[in-house]
C-alpha cells in the first residue's frame, strides 16, 4: 500500500503527488494524507510512504520514530528556501530509501538529502491525462470556454495575488500594443475582478496552455513545470513564500528562454 504525505498550502502538493503516482506507480492505488499521521490505520499498513516536498514535514513533524516498521520511505524533493527550512530538521530525521529530485535544489539542500538518502535521482514528472482544452462539453456549468489566443491568468492563490497577476497581464498587453481577451483560470473569482476579465473554474489548467496567446502565473513548482513547453509565451510573477523559492525558480526558467 502506498501512502503519500502531501501537506501544504493550496493544491500544489496534491497536484505534484498525483503526477508522481502517475509517473512512478501508474494505476496503483494510494492514500494521500494532508495531516500527520492523518489516517493511522492506513499508515500502519503502508509498504511505501512518499514524503512530498519537505523532508521533515511542513512544520518538522516527521521523524524516524513515526515510521511503521518495514515501511519504505521515499522523498519527492523540490526547491526550498533551505536556510529557512533547515532549523525544522529533527534530531532523528527520516531516512529515505530513494529521493527523487523533481527539480534542482540548492547545494546545501542537496548535501542534506545525500546524507539521509540511499539513492538520489532526478525525476521528470508527467501529469495524468487532463480534459480536452477546446471541447466545451468538458467545461463545468455555464462557464465561458477559452479560445485560441486568449491570455490565461492561472493562479489558485490569495485574491490579492490573483488581482496582481490580472493587473500585470493588462499592463503587459498594453505595452505590447495588444488587446487580447483575458481569462482567469482559478477555482474562484476574487472580489474586484474587472468585468472584462472572463473567469474559468476548470482544473487542471495545463491542457489550455497550448492554445493560449500568453500564460500569466506565479512561479510555483507545478505551473512552471507544466508551462515549460511554452516558455516563450509564459510570463511569471514570483511571490514570497514561507519555504518555496519562487524567485530562484522564475530566474532559472527565464534563463532557459535566452
Amino acid at each position: 500500500m502506498i501512502v503519500c504525505y502531501a501537506r501544504g498550502g493550496g493544491l500544489g502538493h496534491l497536484t505534484r503527488v498525483g503526477a508522481y503516482l502517475h509517473t512512478v506507480h501508474p494505476g496503483a492505488a494510494a492514500t494521500v494524507l494532508t495531516e500527520w499521521p492523518g489516517d493511522p490505520a492506513a499508515l500502519s499498513r503502508a509498504d511505501e510512504i512518499v514524503v512530498d516536498a519537505f523532508p521533515a514535514g511542513l512544520d518538522g513533524e516527521l521523524d524516524a520514530a513515526g515510521v511503521p516498521p518495514g515501511a519504505r520511505v521515499v522523498h519527492l524533493a523540490r526547491l526550498l528556501r533551505w536556510d529557512a527550512y533547515r532549523p525544522l530538521i529533527p534530531d532523528r530525521p527520516l531516512r529515505f530509501a530513494h529521493t527523487w529530485l523533481a527539480e534542482p535544489v540548492s547545494g546545501p539542500h542537496l548535501a542534506y538529502l545525500r546524507s539521509v538518502s540511499d539513492r538520489i535521482d532526478p525525476l521528470s514528472l508527467r501529469d495524468p491525462p487532463g480534459p480536452s482544452a477546446t471541447a466545451p462539453e468538458d467545461l463545468p456549468g455555464p462557464l465561458p470556454a477559452a479560445v485560441p489566443g486568449d491570455w490565461l491568468i492561472v493562479h489558485s492563490g490569495p485574491p490579492e495575488e490573483v488581482l496582481e497577476l490580472v493587473a500585470y497581464a493588462r499592463e503587459s498587453a498594453a505595452l505590447e500594443g495588444l488587446s487580447p481577451r483575458l481569462v482567469l483560470v482559478s477555482p474562484a473569482a476574487p472580489p474586484g475582478l474587472p468585468a472584462e476579465v472572463a473567469h474559468l473554474a476548470v482544473c487542471p489548467a495545463w491542457p489550455l496552455f497550448d492554445m493560449a496567446g500568453r500564460i500569466v502565473s506565479a512561479a510555483g513548482f507545478n505551473v512552471v513545470r507544466q508551462a515549460a513547453p511554452y516558455r516563450h509565451k509564459h510570463r511569471m510573477v514570483p511571490f514570497p513564500r514561507r519555504f518555496d523559492d519562487q524567485f530562484t525558480r522564475a530566474a532559472r526558467a527565464r534563463r532557459e528562454t535566452t
